[in-house]
Order: C-alpha cells, then sequence, then structure tokens
C-alpha cells in the first residue's frame, strides 16, 4: 500500500515505514502526527487505486517525528562584472524527519 499526500506545498509518495524529509513542522521530537491532505492511494492487494478530488474522503498518512535538521548551505552569488558588484548570501532550509507509521483508508 502507498499514498501520496501534500505537506509544505510539495506532494510526497510513501509507504509505511518508509522515512522521509519534510519542510519544518511544529510538533515536538517523538510525538505523532497525521496528514489529512491526501491526493491518492493505492492497495496492491485489492488492485484499487482511489484518486481524489483533491483530497481523498476518509484517508490519512500517520508518522511520527524522528528529528529536526538543516539542510547544507546554499549560497547565492549575484555579481556584474567590471562594474565593482559582488553580493553574497547563504540559507539554510529547516526541514523535519518523519517516519510513516501507517496508511488509513475507510473507503468506499
Amino acid at each position: 500500500m502507498y499514498a501520496v499526500f501534500e505537506s509544505g506545498g510539495k506532494q510526497h509518495r510513501v509507504v509505511p515505514g518508509e522515512t522521509l524529509s519534510l519542510e519544518r513542522l511544529d510538533a515536538p521530537i517523538g510525538s505523532d502526527i497525521s496528514f489529512d491532505s491526501v491526493l491518492m492511494v493505492s492497495d496492491q492487494e485489492k488492485d484499487e487505486v482511489k484518486v481524489g478530488t483533491p483530497y481523498v474522503a476518509n484517508c490519512k498518512v500517520n508518522a511520527r517525528i524522528v528529528s529536526h535538521d538543516r539542510q547544507p548551505k546554499i549560497k547565492v552569488i549575484k555579481f556584474k562584472r567590471r562594474k565593482n558588484y559582488l553580493r553574497r548570501k547563504g540559507h539554510k532550509q529547516h526541514t523535519t524527519l518523519v517516519e510513516i507509521t501507517s496508511i488509513e483508508h475507510k473507503g468506499k
């Protein structure tokens, strides 16, 4: 069984037991969270696929927060030759590492 859900403006395809890095979530480490914005769910044992319009009803993805991290620094440089213009900036994106515990689907 797998599902496609939306978090932080991005779509993620997950299976139970998978570890995944998402944009920063405001929840403590070790807490359980659920994602209700499931776009698609597939059950390979029953050979059925449910696609939502836009979300699948009565379906959610449960996860446990493992850690909060930061991505490696991204360097941004603006440069114009012969104009004595150089600007340097950097950015580190905050992320949350989650482990998918289950996919619940009470579907018709």
